[in-house]
């Protein structure tokens, strides 16, 4: 069974070492060479690529339902205009004097308690 040290320890006094720091170096065991340096620093910009894409087409969809609702409160104010307009018509005076329900009233009989 082979055994390899992967921290190398450095003297006190051999090095420039002040209070409260650390004297171990730890070597990591793993040595990556510059084309896996470039292909780990391409998949980084990758993954930060695609948290902007999302982020973006969010953004996005949020637009499409604002537009909608936009378009029902357009749709909403015109039905408005119109049953107003509807309304004014029905009450206007002309109208309920030449209705049904107004012919067929009577005059009020008014008799007055002595």
């Amino acid at each position: 069974m082979s055994y390899t040290r992967t921290a190398t320890y450095a003297a006190r006094r051999q090095q420039s070492w002040g209070r409260n720091q650390n004297t171990a170096r730890f070597v990591s065991p793993v040595k990556l060479g510059p084309v896996m340096h470039t292909i780990l620093v391409a998949l980084m910009i990758l993954v930060l690529g695609l948290i902007y894409l999302t982020q973006a087409s969010g953004s996005a969809s949020y637009d499409y339902q604002a537009s909608d609702l936009d378009r029902k409160i357009n749709e909403l104010a015109t039905k408005k205009a119109d049953l107003e307009v509807e309304n004014a018509r029905l009450s206007s005076l002309e109208s309920v004097k030449n209705s049904d329900v107004a012919k067929a009233m009577t005059q009020p009989s008014t008799e007055y308690v002595r």
